[in-house]
């Protein structure tokens, strides 16, 4: 693809990388650190967040996410260690029912594994995908709020966000939920989102896979200060997520809050 010419420095807050051979089998389709870099290049992303895809079940992601840090180092690339738990991601009577009978297991993250990841800074957030993953448990969720790192959550209609704002959003750290909250392209749930905007002071959306002019320019224009670049990368190419909002019908300066300033203030590293 052609390389983008648009004047922003772009962050982007939402890419995945597969740093072994069993992860592009599962996922796939092989994007190492040099295609991401690449793709990066080509649609003038200056630095993106990276964390590891799924895991087969019972395997934890300390090995995936000790991979993604030693890939990005001396890469414009910073790693967001990947986290799971025994707790459902379902709302409502079962869910709760599920997670009072849930019983943490070997390969569920820890506290002390946040409290390591936070400790030699070799990280710079967290990613949460609870309809695969899990949620953590009370002790995870509050040593996260004692590092105090951004929390990237994988929201949709398998993880709502009224039911993020009612596992989460209280929590002490700051969570960005991906899609606008309503991946696959569920505008309702979108709007919901935007919504809790209002109520959390904590929160953030990222613009990955979200597809609707009016929702995006809505999230953009009314709360100019949340709304963060995330390209969703390799499910897409950024080119496609960055064309996404040069096309909007916003002022530059919402769109460089999105693409530039709100990433690197939830994120130093960013732009250190």
């Amino acid at each position: 693809m052609l390389e983008l010419e648009h004047g922003f420095r772009v962050f982007d807050i939402h890419t995945r990388l597969d740093p072994d051979e069993e992860a592009v089998a599962v996922h796939g389709r092989d994007i190492s650190p040099e295609r991401l870099e690449r793709e990066m290049h080509q649609a003038g992303v200056v630095r993106a967040a990276a964390s590891p895809g799924r895991t087969p079940p019972g395997e934890g992601y300390l090995r995936a996410n000790n991979a993604v840090a030693r890939l990005s180092v001396d890469r414009p690339l910073l790693a967001f260690a990947r986290l799971n738990g025994p707790r459902s991601a379902a709302g409502g009577i079962l869910g709760r029912l599920r997670t009072l009978a849930a019983q943490p297991r070997s390969h569920h993250t820890t506290a002390a594994d946040v409290e390591q990841y936070a400790y030699d800074d070799r990280y710079h957030g967290y990613t949460l995908a609870p309809a695969t993953d899990g949620l953590p448990s009370d002790s995870v969720l509050e040593a996260l709020a004692d590092v105090g790192d951004p929390v990237l959550v994988h929201a949709g209609r398998r993880f709502q966000p009224d039911f993020a704002a009612e596992t989460l959003l209280d929590a002490g750290f700051p969570v960005v939920l991906t899609s606008f909250g309503g991946h696959p392209l569920d505008r309702e749930l979108m709007w919901d989102a935007i919504d809790l905007l209002g109520e959390y002071d904590d929160l953030y959306l990222d613009t990955a896979f979200v597809g609707y002019r009016d929702v995006l320019e809505a999230g953009l224009l009314e709360h100019p200060d949340r709304i963060l670049f995330g390209s969703g990368t390799p499910a897409i190419h950024p080119n496609v997520g960055v064309m996404e909002l040069l096309t909007l019908n916003v002022p530059e300066d919402a769109m460089r809050r999105a693409f530039t300033k709100n990433p690197a203030r939830l994120v130093p590293a960013f732009d250190p």
